[in-house]
C-alpha cells in the first residue's frame, strides 16, 4: 500500500480510522524553518469533525503531537513526524457490516486486494479520517510557501445545484484567499452559504448525502517550475489531490469548458504587466502550459462525491454467504464531505507545490 507522495518533500500518511492514532511523516523539509504551531491548530480546526450540523457528530480534538523534526519550534533537518490520537471511536457500529461491503466505499476492492486482512472499522486506512494528518502536513508546507511568497486558498464553489462565484483567475490576490479561508463557511459570496446549508440539511433529513466542488488557487507561484512530460504542475497536483478520499475529478483553468471553446477563445493573449512581467490577459490555462508554471495564478477545481455512508437502506452482498443482503449503515457521517474538505484541498496542494518549488532549486 503506497501512502507516500512527493519527490524532495515526501509526505507519508499512516494509521486507521479507529486505530490508536493516525499520523504523518514529512521528510525533506529545509532545516531552520520556523513552524507556528498555533497557526497549524487553527488551520486544522477548519477540518475537524463535530463542529457544526454540516459535519459528522464524531468529535475529535485533532491535536497533533510532534514526535520528531522540531527543535525550539524550528525544523531541525530530521523528518518531521506527528501523530493525532483517535478518541471518539465506535467500532461496534461496524461489527454487523464485517462481511457486507458498503456501496461507494473501498470495502469490496480492499477485500479483493488484501483478502480480509485489512482493518475494516470506520473504513480503516481508506477513511476520510486520514485527511487530518494530511491537513497537518499541508499547514506546515503552507507556512514555508508563504515565506517564499506563495499563498494557497480554496472555497466551496458548489454544493449540489447551488453555486458560489469563482475567484478571478487573473486578479485574485493572497488577501482574498486568506479572507475566504478565515470564514466559518468557506464561500466568496456569503449569500450562497444559507442555500448551501439548506441543501445539505435536506439531504441529512432524508438520510442521504450531497457532493460538491472546491475551487483552489495558488498565487505567487513562480513561472518556470514543472517537469514535462509526467511531472508537470498539473500532473503532480492531480496525483496528490486524487489521494484525498472522495475526490472524483480534477480540472485546471477552464478545464472541461475548454472543450467547448474555439482556440481563439481559449488561448490567453500575452502582455506586459504593470510590474514589467509577462502576464496573460485571461487565464484559461490555469497557470501552467506544457506542464510548466507560467507565473499566473494556478487555478484548479476538485469534484467531491456525495458521502457514501448514508442512513437509507442499500443493496449489497454478504461475502460470507455469497448472497444478496440489505445494508443499513450505522455510525456518524458527514451529509456533505465537501465542506470540511476545503482546507484538505488547500493542504494537499500546499504539499505538492512546496515539493515542486524545492525540487526545482538548482
Amino acid at each position: 500500500m503506497s501512502s507516500i507522495f512527493g519527490n524532495m518533500v515526501k509526505v507519508s500518511v499512516f494509521g486507521e480510522s479507529h486505530g490508536a492514532a493516525i499520523g504523518v511523516m514529512i521528510d525533506g523539509l529545509p532545516a531552520g524553518e520556523p513552524v507556528d504551531l498555533e497557526a497549524i491548530h487553527a488551520f486544522m480546526e477548519r477540518r475537524a469533525p463535530g463542529r457544526n450540523r454540516q459535519s459528522t457528530a464524531r468529535r475529535e480534538a485533532d491535536q497533533p503531537e510532534i514526535l520528531s523534526g522540531l527543535l525550539n519550534d524550528r525544523t531541525c533537518g530530521a523528518p518531521l513526524c506527528a501523530i493525532i490520537r483517535n478518541g471518539d471511536t465506535r467500532s461496534q457500529d461496524y461489527a454487523a457490516m464485517a462481511n457486507i461491503p458498503r456501496p461507494g466505499h473501498a470495502d469490496y476492492t480492499a477485500e479483493l486486494k488484501f483478502h480480509g486482512w485489512q482493518n475494516r472499522a470506520g473504513g480503516g486506512h481508506f477513511s476520510g479520517r486520514l485527511t487530518a494528518p494530511l491537513t497537518f502536513a499541508g499547514a506546515v508546507c503552507a507556512q514555508l510557501l508563504a515565506r517564499r511568497g506563495v499563498t494557497v486558498g480554496a472555497h466551496l464553489q458548489a454544493v449540489g445545484p447551488v453555486e458560489d462565484c469563482r475567484f478571478d483567475p487573473v486578479k485574485v490576490t493572497a488577501e482574498q484567499l486568506q479572507t475566504v479561508s478565515a470564514k466559518a463557511f468557506p464561500v466568496i459570496d456569503e449569500a450562497c452559504a444559507q442555500p448551501m446549508c439548506e441543501v445539505i440539511e435536506a439531504a441529512r433529513q432524508a438520510g442521504d448525502s450531497v457532493g460538491g466542488i472546491i475551487e483552489g488557487v495558488a498565487v505567487g507561484f513562480p513561472g518556470g517550475i514543472g517537469e514535462p512530460m509526467f511531472d508537470g504542475v498539473e500532473n503532480v497536483l492531480a496525483k496528490a489531490l486524487f489521494g484525498i478520499p472522495s475526490v472524483k475529478g480534477v480540472e485546471f483553468g477552464a478545464g472541461f469548458e475548454a472543450a467547448r471553446m474555439r482556440g481563439s477563445q481559449n488561448n490567453d493573449p500575452f502582455t506586459v504587466g504593470e510590474d514589467g512581467r509577462i502576464v496573460t490577459v485571461t487565464n484559461h490555462h490555469g497557470g501552467a502550459l506544457g506542464g510548466i508554471s507560467s507565473g499566473m495564478p494556478i487555478v484548479f477545481r476538485v469534484a467531491i462525491k456525495p458521502t457514501p455512508s448514508i442512513a437509507q437502506m442499500q443493496q449489497s452482498v454478504d461475502l460470507a454467504k455469497m448472497e444478496p443482503a440489505e445494508l443499513h449503515i450505522q455510525g456518524r457521517h458527514d451529509p456533505c464531505i465537501a465542506v470540511r474538505a476545503v482546507p484538505v484541498v488547500e493542504a494537499v496542494a500546499a504539499c505538492a507545490l512546496l515539493d515542486m518549488l524545492l525540487s526545482d532549486v538548482p
